[in-house]
């Protein structure tokens, strides 16, 4: 079992010095726009994930005209505390400790605090370019198997290295294809253990997100979800070997698993362009739920949810099924944000359980 107990903020975004407590499994945020709901969800992510979910950097979590912020919070874990300290210092360093040690490396704490956030501008990993399908499927896959985070983290520092060398000789004219050689080996190993790991996990996945979405959606028919990948044809070694004159001319890496992507797909064609507003938000329910049935599988307890403003993106009674899901049936602790108290009170409420609301 996994829950957030309490958290306190100091110098973080909008907040001079508050805190919170989270004495029931469902916990209600009701505020207007700008006072600060979503800011308080991310505050719990970034002590899940040591980073923030929508600030770009680091620095803009810090209050403005703040030097460094601080964020402290208790979780109890399998019936045992487990207190996150995580402070940005003055000279805009971070620091995390856990249960008062320090985290010499913060890839050492990814996943011991599974977490899954359902946004209104998460929609684009939906109809977005790749990047944002790698960026979820990294965040979650990272969360229950530390050696696929290692192993990537490992191949896009190999990955610099190769396209900075591809422009240094670009610039200088001359090509030096012992050096490369010496990069794609190097690369190859990750590259293999990250293919591998995102086939095995992707095709629970998709599966299991094809499958939501008719149950969500309603439909008969289900999309097509599938992993696509260079990988599939030739192992990192050929590829590198049979791209490198288009690399040497693009000065970049044009082949591998930075470049892998979710092909979504419905009666053939696009999904993107053919789905409706409706379809697009069943499918991404149907992914963010499936990334919390994965990570509740692997963990053995369900993840925190933090859901903001999800009341403009579902239906009365679909709110409701995903409330009932995961938190009266899966057991999970849920988060939710909203401008309007009452509409939150009404739907929590309905669920017959004890809830906490906060109104900012």
């Amino acid at each position: 079992m996994l829950r957030i107990k309490s958290i306190s903020v100091f110098q973080y975004r909008n907040y001079g010095q508050s805190s919170w407590d989270f004495d029931a499994r469902l916990t209600g945020i009701a505020g207007r726009n700008g006072t600060g709901k979503t800011n308080l969800l991310e505050a719990v992510y970034f002590c899940c994930f040591t980073k923030g979910y929508f600030a770009g950097a680091d620095a803009q979590l810090v209050q403005k005209g703040a030097q460094g912020m601080r964020i402290a919070a208790q979780f109890e874990k399998n019936g045992e505390p487990y207190e996150v300290t995580a402070l940005i210092r003055e000279n805009g360093k971070k620091e995390f400790r856990v249960n008062g040690a320090l985290c010499e490396r913060m890839a050492d704490h990814i996943g011991q605090l599974p977490a899954v956030v359902v946004a209104p501008d998460d929609v684009e990993i939906i109809i977005a370019g790749s990047e944002e399908r790698r960026r979820f499927i990294d965040a979650l896959f990272s969360q229950i198997d530390r050696d696929y985070l290692l192993q990537l983290m490992t191949y896009n520092r190999l990955l610099l290295q190769r396209n900075s060398l591809l422009k240094q000789q670009a610039e200088t004219g001359r090509r030096q294809p012992d050096l490369l050689e010496v990069l794609d080996s190097q690369i190859s190993e990750p590259a293999t253990v990250v293919y591998q790991k995102r086939k095995q996990y992707l095709h629970w996945l998709l599966g299991r997100a094809a499958d939501r979405y008719q149950a969500i959606s309603g439909e008969q028919y289900r999309p097509e979800l599938v992993y696509e990948t260079s990988l599939d044809q030739s192992p990192p070694s050929t590829l590198l070997q049979q791209s490198r004159e288009r690399d040497w001319q693009a000065q970049r890496t044009t082949l591998g698993i930075h470049r892998d992507d979710i092909g979504i797909y419905l009666d053939g064609g696009p999904f993107r362009q053919l789905a409706s507003q409706g379809q697009r938000k069943s499918l991404l329910f149907a992914l963010k739920m499936s990334a919390f049935d994965l990570l509740k599988t692997h963990k053995g307890f369900a993840p925190i949810l933090l859901l903001d403003d999800v009341f403009e993106k579902l239906d009365e009674g679909r709110m409701q099924n995903l409330l009932q899901e995961t938190c009266i049936e899966n057991g999970g602790q849920v988060l939710l944000t909203d401008t309007h108290p009452e509409r939150i009170k009404k739907s929590l409420d309905r669920l017959s359980v004890n809830y906490r609301l906060i109104t900012l």
